[in-house]
């Protein structure tokens, strides 16, 4: 299963994917301080802060709702949330997790109002029956052969659609984990919950997980 995982993990970044993530103390003092200059004026410095977080986190909401539109949407929000709250942030506190738990909240809240609504259900549903190959790829890489692109796109989009239909709870320290490279405690305080539910959701969600793929990469 470690080994199915690194496989889609490898397909669904990409090429082209983000950045590794600088040492965490380092990346730590530079978000503090864009906060600080934000707050004393720096308009730059939010717009510094979004350009950092907003791809990532479209990616961890898309893969949440499984609706790319509305993902953007919610997307706006938590960062509209975190510009009005900003002065309240505690810098003892990791950034990332604080805008990964506004963001999670907001994709439970939408799973938890389309499940009580039958018509944005079917219009879900509906619409992802319907798309097809024009939907852009993220970090495709213009080098790679064409053949490469397309299976990685197969690949990626076989993720998508797997990782939809697991269970809520389940999808969300999955996506966390193992699409996101979120430590467990991260993962804790972003779901509420304690270490032991977080190891327990996410070793159903990783069997889960496998059950449903593999068949289709046989």
């Amino acid at each position: 299963m470690a080994t199915l995982t690194r496989l889609i993990k490898g397909v669904v970044q990409g090429p082209k994917s983000p950045p590794a993530p600088e040492p965490e103390a380092a990346a730590t003092a530079e978000v503090n301080e864009l906060i600080t200059a934000h707050l004393k004026g720096d308009s730059r410095a939010f717009e510094i802060l979004v350009d950092r977080y907003q791809v990532r986190l479209l990616n961890f909401v898309y893969r949440m709702i499984g609706d790319r539109e509305r993902a953007e949407d919610l997307v706006q929000e938590a960062f509209l949330r975190v510009y009005r709250h900003l002065d309240r942030f505690d810098p003892a506190r990791k950034f990332s997790t604080w805008l990964y738990t506004i963001a999670s909240n907001l994709a439970k809240n939408e799973l938890r109002n389309r499940s009580r609504s039958p018509l944005v259900l079917f219009q879900y549903f509906r619409q992802r029956q319907n798309e097809n190959e024009s939907r852009p790829y993220e970090y495709e890489d213009s080098a790679t052969r064409p053949d490469d692109l397309y299976a990685r796109r197969q690949l990626r989009e076989l993720v998508d659609r797997t990782v939809v239909r697991l269970a809520a709870r389940h999808r969300e320290v999955f996506v966390l984990r193992e699409l996101e490279g979120k430590s467990y405690e991260e993962i804790s305080e972003i779901t509420h919950c304690n270490l032991g539910t977080v190891k327990s959701r996410l070793n159903r969600a990783r069997q889960a997980f496998a059950e449903l793929i593999g068949p289709y990469l046989d």
